[in-house]
């Protein structure tokens, strides 16, 4: 069964400037597809695109376009290669192209649109097979009467001369004539900032333990960081800002297949005395830094979801576990010791301002109270909330994201952005529109930042980028979300055709800053008016009804040029 929700098969084909193509020929079918389309493993495509690419692209640019093939019988051998595009005298080298066949990977159907928290069994989640999967592989095979879609990037040079450029994607496999798919792409005299300066404020939540388990090799050991580096570069180049660090055992009481260990070893001495071991911490910030993620570090957290806290004890020399509420003495002792020297080792690394005490869905009563130790004991560090919104709180958090579901009053966000503070949103499993699960429409991941700019929120969070299932490049489901929530990108760093689109809405919302800012220069009421009419459109109710595609489509035609 194919993970299929509300792509509706591009809802009528005309409305997405779609083409079908119901004829079966002998040889096997190689077209231009939708990137906002899931394509049935086990059926025969009927819906393709005209082209590749239906907007141009800006200098600096990262473009994406997906092709098709089925094949009547079995395929062996099949490589697909893009060649240099060429406008005049000028070329984009195909060095800047790169090809990847999208693996189906399994995952589970939503049993309710608006809410996939909960148990999975095979009553309510019925498993299904999403193309989602980049795959490193260069040759693959395709069964008979099979679909095989083929992701195609093209990451346009900063200093390409603006123009129609024409290339070609050329299928080859055994026994067949090799079949050639034109590329066009226009490229406009516009340019793209790099990642680096996206004003985008992305909080994805990485998870190394992942990455440790899955390949078998010692934690923070050079072959770690080895693996670990290919991984968070996709995640450097999409603009992330956040580093995100565990500073306790198990903050989220070990909901994930890798719970997060700490990355500070406390430790109590012989004489009562408190010491702190960063290593781990140093290395891991210093780490993620070197690749660009440098903005910002939430550590997580002073409030677990179980109130739990552990220390080495040098006088037993074993490792105690304490518990207690905020208002306890044993939190107050232990967070307050160590928040003091915390905030002189941050200050020691230069990483003091940029440092948040992180938490995540907490109670009002506990936040308060913990924030009420931190600006007591640690007032130089920030703090972090990923949670509900309460006006009681607001204005003592340096980070805030609610979810997409909550109201954040509009003047209060304006206030903070003028403060210098974030303000974002986040989904999660209890947010079914819009979402980047496997059976989700891939065209509600760009629409994630379609959103953000429409209601003026600074950037999107989501709690798991890489939080890896047992196998996940075979099963992405998991116990008790639907499948896609633990992970955007796989192992090897194998890219996704969610994190693609999610990139793709990224880039949107930093096209959309500069058009807009530019129209509001030049006093352009009619454009800016226009623009606000399609900004209206982005309303989450609207998602289940109309499709995430058609607004997204309709932004990106008014910011093109």
């Amino acid at each position: 069964m194919n993970c299929l929700r509300h792509t509706l098969l591009c809802l009528a084909a005309s409305a997405l400037g779609c083409i079908s193509l119901l004829a079966a020929p002998k040889d096997p079918v190689f077209r231009w597809g939708d990137t906002d389309l899931h394509y049935d493993l086990n059926a025969k495509p009927e819906v393709f695109q005209k082209r590749a690419f239906e907007f141009p692209a800006w200098r600096g640019e990262k473009v994406n376009a997906e092709a098709v093939i089925w094949a009547p019988e079995a395929l062996e051998g099949i490589t697909v290669e893009a060649g240099n595009l060429k406008s005049g005298k000028n070329i984009i080298p195909s060095a800047a192209l790169s090809v990847s066949f999208v693996r189906y990977v399994i995952g589970d159907m939503l049993a309710d649109q608006y809410n996939q928290c909960g148990k999975r069994d095979t009553v309510n989640w019925k498993p299904c097979l999403a193309p989602d999967m980049l795959d490193n592989v260069t040759s693959t095979s395709l069964a008979a009467k099979n679909t095989l879609p083929v992701w195609l990037s093209v990451k346009v040079p900063a200093d390409a001369a603006p123009g129609k450029y024409r290339g070609s994607l050329t299928l080859k496999a055994e026994g067949i004539a090799d079949q050639k798919l034109t590329i066009e792409l226009e490229v406009v005299d516009r340019l793209m900032p790099p990642p680096s300066e996206w004003g985008f404020h992305l909080d994805l939540w990485q998870n190394p333990f992942s990455v440790a388990r899955y390949h078998n090799v010692p934690l923070w050991s050079d072959e770690h960081f080895a693996l670990l580096r290919p991984v968070m570069q996709i995640l450097a180049d999409a603009g992330q800002k956040v580093i995100t660090a565990s500073v306790l055992d198990r903050p989220w009481n070990g909901q994930t297949e890798d719970p997060f260990k700490p990355m500070v070893t406390k430790i109590k001495r012989a004489d009562g005395t408190w010491m702190y071991d960063y290593t781990v911490f140093d290395k891991w910030v210093e780490f993620m830094m070197s690749l660009g993620i440098n903005k910002q570090i939430n550590c997580y957290s002073m409030v677990p979801w179980k109130m739990s806290f552990d220390y080495y004890d040098q006088a037993s020399n074993e490792l105690v576990t304490i518990a207690g509420g905020v208002d306890s003495p044993q939190f107050v002792t232990y967070w307050s010791n160590f928040l003091r020297d915390f905030q002189s080792h941050l200050r020691e690394k230069g990483w003091l301002g940029i440092t948040n005490i992180a938490m995540d869905e907490r109670p009002m009563e506990a936040m308060q109270a913990t924030i009420a130790l931190v600006r007591s004991v640690a007032p130089e560090i920030g703090i972090a909330l990923a949670g509900n919104y309460h006006a009681e709180v607001e204005s003592d958090i340096n980070d805030l994201c609610i979810t997409s579901t909550q109201e954040f009053p509009a003047d209060v966000r304006a206030r903070r952005h003028e403060e210098g503070k974030v303000s974002t949103y986040y989904t999660c499993c209890s947010e079914g529109y819009p979402n980047t699960f496997m059976a989700s429409s891939p065209s509600e991941a760009p629409w994630i930042g379609w959103y953000a700019f429409a209601h003026n929120f600074d950037g999107y969070l989501r709690w798991a980028y890489n939080s890896w299932t047992v196998n996940p490049i075979r099963d992405a489901r998991f116990r008790t979300w639907a499948a896609g929530d633990c992970y955007m990108v796989y192992p090897d760093a194998r890219s996704s055709v969610r994190m693609e689109k999610i990139i793709e809405g990224i880039r949107d919302y930093e096209k959309a800053r500069i058009m807009k800012a530019e129209w509001e220069a030049k006093g352009d009421t009619r454009k800016l008016a226009e623009f606000q009419k399609i900004m209206d459109e982005f309303i989450i109710p609207n998602i289940p009804v109309k499709g995430a595609a058609a607004p997204v489509k309709a932004a990106r035609r008014i910011i093109a040029r």
